[in-house]
């Protein structure tokens, strides 16, 4: 999507727009010490925030499923990494016939979404967070081993001015909106775990200093992991052949290390770092899931997970098997994985974040934002940033998204 333009844009919306929403529903779910259906629903019995909770509730419940079935194509690559078939994973055609092969990518699918939800039927102190304090540390460790390794490989460097100096040429109006995309995911923002977690956060806690550690940390994972300039090197120097997604997991990034002397040991590494995101992200989604029905259902823990489970089966199942036996069913022209995705973070997330921030600004009011933000000794430099991006821009870009994003793919305009 334009390589260093995009980087550009993303990290001036994480900037600004992401940690406008980090902040705002991050202190929404300390306030009321609740997950998203029941903080909206304490401030008003209104349809339109009745709404606002629930479609922040729904949409980690719809988003997990289809994660976890690539969760499970992670799986199944490492596994093939650490029986060294390193070429057979190069060669054409071997991602399709994989995702097509029906058993594999379900039983796949199945490790990955059980292994998720055992954690979490542990409990989100004893799940959540051991798993993460193991996880984070190893991913930062692998993502640096990586990026190292590809910078000095022939032809990197121009791999790595791609990808770190923008050009304006490159950009359109997509490359905004994957942007946006990419960071609503990365950040975790406008699908209810930030409001959740919240919920779990301390009072002494300085809400802010989280905040800006989730901005670093974030963007320089997001730098490192893009830092891949072997594929550069290895495409002939064409930026056109950077494919994004699935393309460049698990059909470009492969072709890299067949050409590398240690290609074998990277590709472990690389899709155990993967593996390593993916489950903290398919963890964060299900204990928000799980928070909401054990919040409005009054359901206990373990039940609450089992039905979660039971619905991440069911549709990731749709998922999984979308791209074989299910390949002729599509909705909209998508499969059911695309189209999965397209609601979610098309149409969604950008409804999500327009009704936390009228909830904010419009209901609670920035005041009392701002004082939960400084409870204790917590601090809010970017104060003036918050309201206006709270006020103005955000609810006004994700209706922006949020239209162009439906006009696209009904074949309304072409971006």
């Amino acid at each position: 999507y334009g390589g260093g333009i995009f980087l550009l844009i993303y990290i001036i919306l994480a900037m600004t727009f992401g940690y406008s929403m980090i902040i705002a529903e991050t202190a929404l779910g300390r306030m009321t010490k609740k997950s998203p259906v029941g903080a909206f629903g304490k401030f008003g019995k209104s349809k339109w925030l009745s709404f606002g909770g629930w479609i922040n509730a729904i949409i980690p419940i719809l988003i997990v499923p289809y994660y976890s079935v690539i969760g499970g194509w992670v799986i199944k690559y490492l596994v093939e990494y650490v029986k060294g078939n390193t070429q057979n994973l190069a060669t054409d055609g071997y991602f399709s016939e994989f995702i097509s092969n029906g058993v594999s990518t379900e039983v796949c699918f199945l490790v990955f979404a059980l292994f998720t939800v055992g954690i979490i039927y542990a409990g989100v102190r004893n799940g959540v967070e051991r798993v993460s304090k193991f996880m984070m540390p190893v991913l930062v460790f692998l993502s640096i081993v990586i990026t190292v390794y590809s910078v000095t490989r022939p032809g990197a460097l121009e791999g790595v001015k791609y990808f770190l100096i923008p050009n304006p040429k490159n950009f359109s109006w997509m490359t905004v909106v994957a942007a946006m995309g990419q960071m609503f995911y990365s950040l975790s923002i406008a699908m209810g775990i930030l409001v959740t977690f919240g919920s779990y956060m301390k009072k002494d806690v300085s809400i802010e200093s989280s905040t800006t550690n989730v901005e670093i940390f974030d963007t320089a994972i997001a730098i490192m992991a893009g830092v891949i300039p072997a594929v550069f090197a290895f495409s002939g120097g064409d930026p056109n052949t950077l494919q994004a997604g699935p393309a460049l997991m698990f059909i470009t990034i492969p072709k890299v290390f067949a050409s590398m002397g240690l290609g074998t040991p990277i590709g472990i590494l690389f899709f155990v770092l993967v593996l390593c995101a993916a489950l903290t992200s398919s963890i964060a989604l299900t204990e928000s899931a799980v928070s909401t029905f054990q919040d409005e259902l009054k359901w206990c823990r373990q039940k609450s997970t089992l039905v979660v489970g039971a619905i991440m089966i069911v549709l990731g199942s749709l998922s999984s098997l979308g791209y074989g036996p299910l390949a002729c069913v599509k909705i909209i022209g998508m499969q059911f994985l695309d189209f999965f995705d397209f609601l979610t973070n098309s149409v969604m997330m950008p409804i999500a974040a327009i009704a936390t921030c009228l909830l904010i600004s419009r209901v609670i009011g920035l005041k009392k934002i701002e004082d939960e933000v400084v409870l204790g000794e917590g601090t809010f430099k970017r104060k003036k940033i918050f309201n206006f991006m709270i006020k103005y821009l955000c609810p006004i870009f994700a209706a922006i998204i949020l239209l162009s994003s439906v006009a696209n793919a009904f074949g309304w305009i072409s971006m």
